[in-house]
């Protein structure tokens, strides 16, 4: 992710790693505590922000998750993910319609990124724009890598149960 930043170096990338493999096996605690084996100046970088963020997300505490995002979004301002996750919590919060605005101030920036569209169709459809969430649904597909493993994902998507009826002629 830190495109302006250099990557870690050992022991501390071994700490980001672990931290990784604690979260995949579920256990955000410990995933946390590898975290904090990192350099206290090393804890800001990108790289370590995003695995914070989801021990935070796991642990649903949505306002921390907003706040390291905001902080991903400044440092790493050319990466989309940021501003997906930052979105994502206000989302969480039910501020859904700052979450909406978030994603549409950078999305023209990403014309490939299919998570950023995929995100605003579900905002748009939970703030009742359901054409408006259509359209994003069908670049978000147009846009990904993977539309069909993309559609059987909305299909489970209750943010987007209003348009499950439609999705498969999307």
């Amino acid at each position: 992710m830190g495109s302006r930043m250099k990557s870690l170096e050992p022991p501390d990338s071994l700490h980001l790693k672990a931290a990784q493999g604690w979260l995949e096996l579920g256990n955000h605690l410990e995933a946390d505590a590898e975290l904090d084996e990192i350099a206290p100046a090393l804890r800001i970088h990108p790289d370590v922000l995003e695995v914070r963020w989801q021990i935070y997300a796991a642990a649903r505490k949505w306002n921390a998750c907003a706040d390291i995002a905001a902080t991903i979004t400044r440092l790493a301002p050319d990466q989309p993910l940021g501003w997906i996750h930052r979105s994502f919590a206000l989302h969480e919060l039910q501020r859904t319609q700052e979450a909406r605005d978030n994603l549409l101030r950078v999305v023209e920036a990403f014309p490939h990124d299919a998570l950023m569209r995929y995100n605003l169709a579900c905002y748009e459809c939970q703030l009742g724009c359901l054409q408006q969430a259509k359209e994003w649904l069908q670049k978000a597909f147009a846009t990904s890598r993977e539309p069909a493993q993309l559609k059987l994902m909305a299909l489970e998507d209750s943010d987007l149960e209003p348009l499950w009826r439609g999705i498969g002629s999307l």
